[in-house]
């Protein structure tokens, strides 16, 4: 087995390079790589993105969000989560997680860690979350990949997704893969004394060898020129993170100072198809020139400032500012 070792924390880079490893290294060896990604909330290929992430705590927080190109749901990354991706031909009779995770839950067990695989392709301790996998098919190869949580800010990881407690709610309807809220839990906790990530990682990577040689391989110039391509093309582009979305029309609620104000929003390959604007507010001038100018936007922060530039937004809505809707919208 191939053993690659990713020290780039740039996700856009590191999605790249599974899809590189994947499609155009070598389909007559298996592939093993361990990475990490700096702030990002990762959503799975059927998600649509506007519905699993609070788009106002991601940008204030400066989080990164990515489309991967297996299903499943959304997950958080920083640098106390380790990933971990599997590249071969075994699976190729149908979805298989249990073998993938064998490894870490070995690498567990030595640490005096008792570790499960649940029913939702999960890994858990003691009920609560560690580990969340997914999985990704064609021509008969399969790439297996999951989050360990080790030391990650479990506080920012419930911020930065959806369905927290006490939020306001919007109202999605659309044909995504929703994601299921579970609790979570990093491995730190149930240690028996303090190890670092990195100590972590080499537990890991002598286990997965116990099983199967490694042999490390190193990139030259011309696969991270691949990957750097790879990671402009799809990767970095809202086409990719957002207009893949499915179509869908969400009805969002929020109470400003002026009053309240309903959004009804219908959005198709990421710009909003249509717009309703409504709520016991006061203003001056006809609502409707708010609605047509934001018809056919990108659901994007500066398409929609652009799109809002000259408008006078505080006069049609009154207490409400540019920056405020835009926030709105967004989140």
């Amino acid at each position: 087995m191939v053993y690659i070792s990713v020290t780039e924390h740039d996700p856009y880079y590191n999605l790249a390079t599974e899809q590189y490893i994947f499609d155009e290294m070598p389909t007559s060896q298996s592939y093993f790589m361990l990475w990490q990604n700096a702030n990002t909330i990762v959503v799975g290929k059927y998600q649509n993105t506007a519905e699993e992430i609070d788009g106002a705590y991601t940008a204030e927080h400066k989080i990164n969000v990515v489309r991967r190109l297996s299903g499943g749901g959304a997950v958080y990354h920083d640098l106390g989560n380790l990933n971990f991706t599997f590249i071969s031909d075994q699976g190729a009779d149908g979805f298989d997680f249990r073998s993938f995770t064998q490894p870490i839950i070995r690498t567990l067990a030595k640490l005096n860690i008792e570790a499960e695989f649940n029913s939702r392709n999960d890994l858990t301790i003691a009920g609560k979350k560690f580990s969340g996998n997914a999985q990704y098919f064609k021509h008969k190869r399969v790439m297996h990949h999951g989050t360990l949580l080790f030391d990650s800010d479990l506080d920012v990881l419930q911020s930065a997704l959806k369905s927290k407690p006490g939020a306001t709610p919007d109202e999605y309807a659309s044909k995504s893969r929703k994601s299921v809220r579970s609790r979570v839990a990093n491995i730190t906790e149930y240690l028996s004394h303090p190890m670092s990530l990195a100590q972590f990682q080499s537990c890991l990577l002598e286990e997965v060898a116990s099983e199967e040689r490694l042999v490390p391989y190193f990139f030259n110039e011309h696969d991270l020129a691949r990957i750097s391509e790879i990671a402009d093309n799809r990767y970095r582009t809202w086409e990719w993170n957002y207009g893949h979305s499915p179509a869908y029309n969400v009805k969002k609620t929020r109470v400003f100072n002026g009053g309240a104000l309903q959004l009804l929003i219908d959005v198709k390959d990421g710009q909003i198809n249509s717009l309703r604007i409504y709520g016991d507010f006061f203003g001056n001038g006809d609502i409707t020139l708010l609605e047509q100018v934001l018809n056919g936007v990108q659901l994007h922060e500066s398409a929609i400032s652009a799109a809002l530039s000259g408008i006078p937004v505080g006069d049609l809505i009154n207490g409400l500012t540019s920056e405020e809707l835009v926030a709105f919208l967004l989140s």
